[in-house]
Formats: C-alpha cells, structure tokens, sequence
C-alpha cells in the first residue's frame, strides 16, 4: 500500500481523517500557521477559524494571496455546493470563510454544482434547483453573505467561455492521470472534476473579471480537484494564461454520531432548516466524548477532541475564547458531565436556529430574484 493510500481524500466519499498533519507530507498542503505572522504585519484581521486552528493548511495563500493584497491587486474567493441535500453546520463553515473574504474586499464567486449533483447523486434536475436556491443561496445571504457583491450561478447556466474550458481542459489530461488523483473514476465523475477546474479558473477570464488571484476555501477532501485544477493551469500557461489556484482547507466538523456531518445521514446531521425542537433532539442524542459512567468522567475527565458537542461549540456555537477554553477545561478535568453541557448547548442551538430561521425566509426571496434559473 503506498503512503497516499493511507489517507484517501474522495470528494465524493466520507473520508476520516484523524491525523490532518499526516496531508502536510502526503499531499503537500502546507500549514497555515506558517502564513499567520505575515497576516498579522499586513494587519489582515484573522478570522476566528484561523485563530482557533480549524483552518489548517493551504497551497499558495502567501505568494498569490497576500502577496496581491501587499500589491494592492484584486483578489476573487472562489468555492462551489453541490445541491444534492440540505444546508448543515458542515456547509456553513465554507460560507461563513466567504463571508470573511467579501469583508476583506474579495470578489465573490458561489458556484451550485447542479451537473455534478445530477450525474454523481441522480436527482431530479427541479430538486437541484429548488435546492441550490432555498437551501445554498438562500441560507448563505442569510448568513451574511452580501449577494451585491456575490456572484452565484448554476453550472448548467453559466454563460460565456466558461464551458470551453472544460472541452479544452479534457485535451490536456489523461485518464490514467485521474485515476491516480481520484481513484475509482467514471464518465459522470470525470466531466464533474473538468466542470470543477473550470469553476475555479474561470474567474481569471476578461469576461468574468480577469481575477487572476483566486483562493479556494474548503475541506481537506477536496483537495484531489485543487490537484487537478493546478496542473490543468499549468498546462494551459501558454494558451490561456491561466495561475494556479491558491486554496486553503479547513478540518471537517464530525456529525452527531462521530463521523463526518453529511446530508445524507440526516438523524446525525443538523440542518440549519430543522425544526428547533428536531434539532434540540438531535443534538441531546449526539454521541459525546464522555466516559462510561458519571464516576470515571469525574475522575479521569472528558475527551473533548474527540467529542462532537464541543465541535459544534469549536466552529460555531461558542464565539467567545474564553467562555470556550472554560467549557474545555471544565471537561477535561471533570467538573461538568455530558448531561449539563448538552443542555447549555441546546440552548445556544435554540438561539441561533431561531435567529437564522427569521432571516432565512426573507433571504429565500431574494434568492429566487437574483440566480438565474436553468431552462433545462
């Protein structure tokens, strides 16, 4: 078994990644703490993800991104939901990063994979539509994503010399090339990964803006498309002019039963859409990183790191520092059991769903306004 096979990253699949350092050697992601301290001297406000190390790597972020930003040249975020299930606490991580890239002056560019939903997870083309606009556009602007200085589109719809660059990009690549980035490939996933390639460089275009510095937020799964879509740029230097992507990658945030938080398993996954009482009972039933019983939690403590309650309260729940190291110490050492800390978190999980939910219905009519819809 070679060493990348030890970690198999599968954009399509559920990976679990236990050591993210173990990606620094096997894939070349570089760790974005390297990158911080040079933040810090462009006074470059870091976001709360950075400074809690859940955005741990990158490719590029420091010659492409921060060197354009020293130069004072115009920097696009570029990143795509394939609209196949509803919208989690998973999704919200990659928007609330857009959300920090438009306050920082970056271009905006939200792409809704509905051909790669249609050929990889075969749903109706009126579900991926309805879904793409009031589950990702709608829960996006809701969040605080402002959709003036957004551009959102379906891939099916995109206008222009964006479906060039997937015909010309399949010239340029083998197929036993991405079989080695992906591994079990077929027709529908291999045009998914050009179309993919094609969302990311096309900002670089003059027709769409000519941002010839983009950066990519996502999980570490799906690293394999960064792969593909740097050496495509690559490749095209000399006909295109296309620059590799820059991209950053964030850990994935565990579903309620420890696993990876995905759509399709909805009894361990939150959607920002639940019904508050669904939710509450979903999250008092998470699996915990609690002991066996109340008397060894009191005197061994709790595992928060593997607990994901309190990756809820890492990513999103708790935004105070010191309100979240105190919940930590509290479970390590014991002192509070998994019971009461379930109960404060279902009550900050109330809080919020109930505030997001307000403003979601309101943004679900502008969404419908402002995303041009597929004809087919």
């Amino acid at each position: 078994m070679s060493e990348k096979n030890e970690i198999k990253l599968d954009p399509w699949g559920r990976p679990d990644i236990k050591d993210y350092s173990r990606l620094y050697d096997l894939f070349g992601i570089r760790p974005f703490n390297e990158v911080i301290d040079r933040m810090k001297k462009d006074n470059i406000e870091l976001s709360p993800f950075i400074k809690r190390g859940i955005i741990f790597g990158h490719r590029d972020f420091d010659s492409k991104i921060l060197k354009a930003i020293e130069n004072k040249e115009k920097v696009a975020a570029m990143t795509g939901f394939m609209p196949s299930g509803r919208f989690h606490f998973g999704h919200m991580m990659t928007g609330l990063e857009l959300i920090y890239f438009q306050k920082l002056g970056f271009k905006i560019f939200v792409g809704l994979a509905d051909a790669e939903a249609y050929a990889v997870r075969h749903l109706p083309r009126k579900d991926l539509i309805r879904i793409g606009i009031e589950e990702y556009v709608a829960n996006l602007i809701a969040l605080g994503l402002d959709p003036k200085e957004t551009e959102f589109y379906f891939q099916t719809n995109r206008k222009g010399s964006y479906h060039s660059l997937i015909q010309l990009f399949s010239s340029k690549i083998t197929f036993n090339e991405l079989e080695a980035i992906y591994g079990d490939i077929t027709p529908g996933k291999i045009v998914s990964a050009l179309t993919q390639a094609a969302d990311i460089l096309h900002p670089q275009l003059p027709e769409y803006g000519e941002y010839k510095h983009v950066v990519v937020p996502v999980g570490a799964d799906q690293d394999p498309h960064l792969r593909l879509t740097r050496d495509l740029a690559d490749r095209f230097k000399g006909d295109l002019d296309l620059e590799p992507p820059a991209s950053i990658y964030h850990r994935l945030i565990r579903g309620l039963d420890g696993g990876k938080m995905s759509s399709s398993k909805p009894d361990v996954t939150i959607f920002l859409t639940d019904p508050i009482d669904q939710a509450k009972k979903k999250f008092m039933s998470s699996l915990t990183g609690g002991r066996n019983t109340a008397e060894e939690q009191r005197r061994l403590g709790g595992e928060p790191e593997k607990c994901p309650v309190y990756d809820l309260y890492l990513y999103h729940l708790v935004p105070d520092d010191v309100e979240l190291t105190d919940i930590y110490k509290r479970c390590k050492s014991g002192s509070m059991l998994c019971g009461e800390c379930k109960l404060f978190g279902s009550a900050r999980l109330e809080k919020f769903l109930t505030e997001h939910q307000k403003k979601l219905e309101k943004a679900k009519d502008i969404a419908w306004s402002i995303v041009e819809i597929p004809k087919i």
